[in-house]
């Protein structure tokens, strides 16, 4: 018999929120069970696995930030809607370490395709129009872009920025504007 009040939606949100606060490498199904005041084996009738509610979590921080890039995006276009949708990406990685970190965990190409996994790439397709690159030049575009965002981040969260006197914020504004400008000078092939 089920536990009242657990659920595989509530014990995704509580990984996420645990993820947040002690590190999403730290999540276990132990950690998880204590948190609810319950053993293990309770967890399993609603998660198969430590490796399906790390995937649970993924799941559920590619839909959290896809809202918030699609509600950032609204009404935007060209280098306004790409500074928007990398404010959004920067933001979310800032106020959410742990359901970040899962976004960047593989998941299978049935649980990417269903997720919000297809929703960002089709964000940033759509910012891209605005810069006109056909293929492969816009699959090219976007990796730079997802690098570029992902990269920063990860240097910002680890500290890669603490001991310079330029701000980050600086930084981050001058290279989304040269990222603008090399999306709108793309090199010919």
């Amino acid at each position: 018999m089920a536990r009242a009040g657990v659920t595989a939606e509530r014990l995704t949100r509580a990984a996420a929120d645990l993820a947040d606060e002690v590190g999403f490498e730290n999540v276990t199904v132990s950690a998880l069970a204590r948190s609810f005041g319950v053993k293990d084996a309770s967890l399993y009738s609603h998660i198969r696995n430590a490796q399906d509610l790390r995937a649970r979590v993924a799941v559920l921080a590619l839909a959290e930030l896809a809202d918030l890039a699609a509600a950032a995006l609204a009404g935007r276009a060209g280098k306004d809607a790409l500074v928007a949708f990398a404010n959004a990406y920067r933001d979310y990685a800032k106020e959410h370490p742990g359901r970040y970190a899962a976004m960047q965990v593989e998941l299978d190409p049935e649980t990417a395709e269903a997720s919000a996994a297809r929703r960002h790439s089709d964000m940033t397709r759509a910012i891209l129009r605005g810069y006109q690159l056909s293929e492969p030049d816009q699959t090219d575009a976007v990796r730079l872009m997802h690098s570029t965002f992902h990269g920063y981040v990860s240097l910002e969260r680890s500290g890669g920025f603490r001991h310079h006197p330029r701000a980050a914020d600086a930084s981050w504004s001058r290279s989304l504007d040269a990222l603008d400008f090399l999306l709108a000078n793309w090199p010919p092939a």
